[in-house]
């Protein structure tokens, strides 16, 4: 029982004594112990933080190593320049390129030189010639080329077909001064697989000697020079006067359709000087359909000369 009195009269003083201490309010600090006090707590929060960083790393907090990238440009498509030919075609194609995929409607983007009128004729035909879309734009004379792109809209019932981009510009009397194709496919439905022109961009005729406006004399034409043909179709020279008429023609017939060269005449009878334009054309055997302005033709590159008795 004595045991028992003394134990409760322990527990008894205890709760008194922390009663005592829970009431008795916290000495302040004087007044030149705040600052060291704050620069302390401070220190001491910094230390803790960096202890926690460097006590749990983690792979995850980790930043991948930046390699840096090279200033060299990147790689350009340089087209192949077929040996002899190094002037640039007066219709320039520049997108899309030689068997692009387009469906409609898509971006046209040309350099062209225009003919004498001034009036350029763009159009789009379906694999049998006929016109699934034309624009005709005039265009100032400008021998460095003008920058002209189109949009082009179509409707074919299958859901591909083989099409053809043709541009053509005509001289004051309205013969054909230069004309130029460029061999799609067109979708109903998909998306633009556009490919780069190539060696395209270069004209298919390269003459030795012959300018624009040169004077010919003697009654004959001596021709000499390279042809890359399109296909392998028959091509005809003919010296055209401006009434539309050949007064002299010539055939020239390539194998296969990598760059001849060829050599020929023209003769002609005039009484006085006479302008006439020196023309080669090659014909699309594909198509079914004629137009009554520009027949079949896949290409036309002429050259306007004087011929003097």
């Amino acid at each position: 029982m004595i045991k028992k009195t003394i134990i409760l009269a322990s527990l008894l003083g205890l709760l008194a004594a922390c009663s005592q201490a829970a009431d008795v309010a916290p000495t302040p600090l004087p007044p030149e112990y705040l600052p060291t006090v704050v620069a302390l707590t401070g220190q001491a929060a910094i230390a803790t933080t960096n202890a926690s960083f460097t006590a749990t790393p983690t792979e995850e907090a980790s930043l991948p190593t930046v390699t840096p990238v090279p200033s060299t440009a990147l790689p350009t498509i340089t087209p192949t320049i077929e040996p002899g030919f190094t002037e640039f075609a007066q219709i320039r194609f520049l997108s899309p390129g030689p068997m692009s995929s387009v469906i409609s409607s898509f971006n046209l983007q040309t350099l062209l030189v225009s003919g004498e009128s001034e009036i350029v004729q763009v159009d789009l035909l379906g694999e049998d010639g006929r016109v699934l879309h034309r624009i005709l734009e005039r265009v100032a004379r400008n021998p460095s080329g003008n920058y002209r792109k189109f949009d082009m809209l179509f409707e074919i019932r299958a859901v591909s077909e083989a099409g053809y981009i043709r541009i053509s510009t005509k001289d004051e009397f309205g013969r054909i001064q230069a004309l130029n194709t460029m061999p799609v496919l067109l979708f109903s439905v998909g998306s633009n697989q556009i490919n780069p022109p190539g060696n395209t961009i270069y004209e298919r005729t390269m003459l030795e000697g012959i300018k624009e406006g040169m004077d010919i004399f003697g009654g004959e034409l001596k021709l000499k020079g390279l042809f890359w043909p399109f296909n392998e179709q028959p091509v005809f020279v003919d010296l055209v006067t401006s009434n539309g008429k050949a007064i002299s023609s010539r055939v020239l017939n390539f194998e296969g359709i990598e760059p001849e060269s060829f050599e020929t005449t023209l003769p002609y009878k005039v009484t006085e000087p006479t302008r006439a334009r020196l023309t080669f054309h090659q014909e699309n055997p594909l198509l079914s359909i004629s137009d009554p302005d520009l027949a079949k033709y896949i290409y036309v590159y002429s050259v306007d000369i004087i011929l003097n008795p």
